[in-house]
């Protein structure tokens, strides 16, 4: 797979490969099958040539770092051809205490205890970006800032970023901030378009941030094969988009899948799409959507057929 430059220190994969839900759907918990999935998953990304890897502190509430920290001690050399990157900021209901609510938490004490956790788990020394996972309405920017400066000071982190922010929740953060955020985590796809009109691409582009999109399958209905229910209120819009990325991925030759992730490759700002399927074979097919050129024609088509209506 082709790299690209995410930072001036690092260069990674064209495609992110996302290890949230490796052992399971939300709340499913480890088993011995789950956990043999999930390192077979991982590995078959990194021979299918994916480089940047996408965690956070919650997911399968810290194992499935846990689980990528294995495979790093199993394959050797993988830690040196790999980018880490991981997030904090969302603590579950009921932790520490059994009436503490599910909530967002951007305290310079959270920060730093959740990156060394993330450490301890993932078997490695630093963590390559480190981001807020979603924004904390609490969030004191000079506070983040301090904390940021301690973990870079520390060698604990290389480079920091956020995820679902506002532009302007962004803008203020960066403000503070003594070196540039280099990610910014959203979600986008061909079923969710509010990033193109909401100026938050615009200030990726204009800053020279990187977007990683999480479910750049919409959650995998862009690939669905399955009817569309037609008691559905957008039924008629998404039977059009359906119908339109099956015309063009005839030409390519190509999934729907792949046609769904060329679109996203094909934007300017550089859009990383994070996969995140555990079968081995719809991971080596996503890795293949860099070699999918789509013409700007053909990348309007989808545009238009995605929001229901000709562009205005």
């Amino acid at each position: 797979m082709d790299k690209m430059p995410l930072a001036s220190s690092m260069e990674v994969s064209r495609l992110a490969y996302g290890c949230w839900r490796i052992l399971g759907p939300e709340g499913a918990g480890p088993t011995v099958d789950r956990e043999t999935g999930a390192r077979k998953a991982i590995t078959t990304a990194y021979e299918a040539g994916f480089t940047l890897f996408d965690h956070a502190d919650v997911y399968a509430d810290g194992m499935a770092e846990k689980v990528f920290g294995d495979v790093l001690k199993q394959v050797s050399g993988m830690r040196e051809k790999v980018v880490i990157a991981s997030k904090c900021g969302i603590r579950r209901k009921g932790v520490p205490h059994r009436d503490s609510p599910y909530r967002y938490d951007f305290s310079t004490e959270h920060i730093i205890k959740s990156c060394e956790l993330s450490l301890k788990r993932l078997g490695v020394e630093v963590i390559d970006v480190y981001q807020l996972h979603r924004p904390d309405y609490l969030m004191d920017p000079a506070e983040v800032a301090g904390a940021f400066s301690q973990l870079k000071q520390q060698g604990k982190v290389r480079e920091f970023g956020v995820s679902n922010f506002k532009p302007y929740q962004l803008a203020l953060l960066q403000s503070a901030c003594p070196f540039r955020l280099i990610v910014h985590q959203i979600e986008i796809s061909l079923a969710r378009l509010d990033c193109f009109d909401d100026g938050t691409l615009d200030q990726c582009l204009a800053e020279k941030m990187i977007p990683m999109a999480w479910s750049p399958l919409g959650g995998g209905r862009l690939a669905d094969t399955l009817p569309i229910d037609i008691n559905s209120p957008d039924h008629a819009r998404r039977i059009g988009l359906r119908e339109t990325m099956d015309d063009i991925a005839r030409d390519y030759g190509v999934s729907r899948t792949i046609i769904a992730l060329a679109w996203l490759l094909k934007h300017p700002a550089r859009i990383i799409p994070i996969v995140g399927s555990a079968k081995a074979e719809r991971i080596r097919e996503a890795a293949q959507a860099e070699k999918v050129h789509l013409s700007r024609d053909e990348w309007y088509r989808l545009m238009e057929a995605a929001r229901g209506e000709r562009m205005p």
